[in-house]
């Protein structure tokens, strides 16, 4: 079931149906179900479930559920299972052949990719960066080399104030300085903020400005690539020095988005010339 993002007003009238027929809540954070329960009145037994306990809560929820209980998973802000807890015991109550159902409601991936003015289909979910510096790099390298396979998405990501500006700048580095990005903050709240610009110069405002609030970014696709031929036969020759033909056909095609055969193709009439 999912709960508001900011904006108490957002609870869907489902969702307060479900909160009030529940025999009980499995909840992230008890105290912050318990405010939002309270507020409307309703009270029900609180059960925590959260990454460091879910494994051990599974067992008991299926036999809760097999015993006819109706059980309902709330986020402390948004939907279950995105950047949330709650994949494990979905799984398991799938496998189990135990009746399941959502309740759609807030979202801050989705919100934020229709206010960033950026493409928003396809998209790539990406949820939290690794925090440290060399893990986030290399998930950046990660999805530069997706996109040189031919990836062509929005991608959607969240991120904690205290690390948006070096977050930031290593998406610029790693991305390009000049991709077209938003950064949504405190979505649905009183202070919403939605900035728009390049990578490069959302690093360089949130490097001289403090960000409050839970954070989105969105960054747009990135522009199409073009390699000439007399481009494509250095990298060839570059690579067929260190590599086997088809090695070296399948490291170019890779890291320009060109079809595999075409470049392979081309291989073979560079090395029948050389």
């Amino acid at each position: 079931m999912a709960t508001p993002i900011g904006n108490l007003g957002d609870l869907s009238p489902r969702a307060l149906a479900a909160l009030g027929a529940a025999d009980a809540v499995l909840c992230e954070d008890t105290r912050v179900t318990g405010q939002l329960l309270a507020r409307h009145g309703m009270s029900a037994p609180l059960l925590p479930l959260h990454d460091h306990n879910e494994t051990a809560v599974v067992p008991q929820v299926l036999e809760r559920l097999r015993g006819g209980q109706r059980l309902t998973l709330a986020s402390d802000a948004g939907t279950p299972l995105v950047s949330d807890p709650g994949y494990r015991l979905v799984r398991a109550v799938i496998e189990a052949g135990l009746p399941l159902t959502a309740i759609p409601g807030p979202n801050a991936a989705v919100m934020a990719l229709t206010l960033s003015g950026l493409p928003p289909h396809p998209f790539l979910f990406q949820g939290f960066l690794p925090p440290k510096g060399g893990a986030r790099a290399a998930a950046i390298a990660g999805l530069r080399a997706a996109e040189r396979a031919g990836l062509s998405a929005s991608i959607v990501l969240y991120e904690a104030p205290h690390r948006i500006a070096e977050t930031l700048a290593a998406l610029a580095e790693g991305l390009g300085p000049d991709r077209p990005a938003a950064v949504a903050r405190e979505l649905t709240k009183r202070f919403e903020e939605v900035r728009r610009g390049s990578l490069s110069a959302l690093a360089a405002h949130y490097a001289a400005h403090d960000a409050l609030g839970e954070i989105c970014v969105v960054i747009g696709p990135a522009p199409a690539e073009t390699t000439d031929e007399v481009d494509l036969d250095a990298r060839l020759r570059a690579a067929m020095r260190n590599a086997s033909l088809r090695d070296a056909a399948a490291m170019v095609a890779a890291a320009t988005g060109l079809p595999r055969k075409q470049v392979y193709a081309r291989a073979l009439d560079l090395s029948r010339q050389d």
